[in-house]
């Protein structure tokens, strides 16, 4: 990784780190939670080496970028207001995005509302999804999985914050990067989340012990307040999407899960991104099921590598 470059970028009010190696093409990668930019260092090195200029930011409230304190600040109007920034600091008019988890979310609208700027998309494990005309997202989500969700339990301020704590945060790192159930992820009643997550005894062979810690010193660091707040942005979310209710991505997007990713059967995911609705909403649109978890990008580094790669050279050939 030694030709990874790091820097500290001023965009949207806000210093951004990101990690950056290669020339070429811009492709930005964004990852999702509990993560930071080095969740994408295989494809990173992959991707320069395949003549592009690759950029992973840590998203505000992770790592070395700067986490404000209101969850108010962590609207997907904020995000992508970011990376438009990102986009400008680079003199480019438009960049490749992948993005996992929070950073599929910030791809999604990214497209939506600045599909001027976004060659083309590829999003892992989190579908683009109608914006319900009527209900709140926590509200749906109490009524659909229970209170039990940890998008749930993440609303609260201090709660999902103290319960937390009662871990080291390596064993935090452990409990979500390494999580292969493939059921809703929700608590029995009177439970927090990350108590219910069980800690592997032993690690798989797509991570190091290492690695884990790269994650977990980074989270002594910056803590977890900034990464709930993106949960606790979700409602306003709702509100500021009103405007683009029953909009389309119009963007290339290649969408790309793991078919034992949490909820991807229980859920209807698997049925939703294979059905008519996720079509017409992206019309633009490949979808490829590979077998993996919700982390899929690191799990399966080499499919997930190759598959970005082909739809980035289908779309320059294009």
């Amino acid at each position: 990784m030694s030709e990874v470059n790091h820097q500290r970028i001023k965009t949207n009010g806000i210093w951004m780190h990101i990690a950056e190696q290669g020339k070429g093409p811009l492709v930005l990668l964004l990852h999702g939670f509990p993560e930071i930019w080095y969740s994408w260092r295989h494809q990173i090195t992959c991707l320069a080496n395949h003549g592009y200029h690759v950029v992973s930011p840590d998203m505000r409230g992770y790592g070395d970028s700067d986490s404000p304190l209101n969850p108010n600040s962590y609207t997907v109007v904020h995000l992508v207001g970011d990376l438009i920034g990102l986009l400008d600091h680079f003199g480019q008019k438009q960049a490749f995005v992948v993005g996992t988890d929070w950073g599929a979310v910030a791809g999604w609208h990214l497209s939506l509302f600045r599909p001027d700027r976004v060659k083309g998309l590829v999003t892992l494990n989190v579908p683009y999804f109608p914006r319900s005309p009527n209900a709140k997202p926590i509200e749906s989500v109490k009524q659909m999985i229970g209170e039990g969700s940890h998008v749930f339990q993440f609303q609260e301020p201090g709660r999902a914050e103290w319960s937390f704590a009662r871990y080291d945060y390596l064993t935090v790192m452990k409990k979500f990067l390494l999580l292969n159930r493939t059921d809703n992820l929700v608590a029995p009643p009177g439970m927090e989340i990350i108590d219910y997550l069980e800690t592997p005894s032993l690690l798989p062979s797509w991570i190091t012990e290492e690695d884990l810690q790269v994650y977990a010193d980074k989270f002594l660091e910056s803590g977890f307040t900034g990464p709930f707040n993106y949960y606790r942005a979700m409602d306003l979310n709702w509100e500021y999407l009103a405007p683009w209710q029953g909009s389309k991505i119009t963007v290339p997007t290649k969408f790309i899960a793991g078919d034992k990713d949490i909820g991807f059967e229980t859920l209807g995911t698997k049925e939703y991104v294979e059905g008519d609705v996720f079509k017409s909403l992206v019309p633009n649109l490949e979808v490829v099921i590979l077998d993996g978890h919700h982390f899929i990008h690191q799990e399966k580094a080499q499919e997930v590598s190759h598959e970005i790669l082909s739809f980035l050279s289908k779309i320059s050939v294009d």
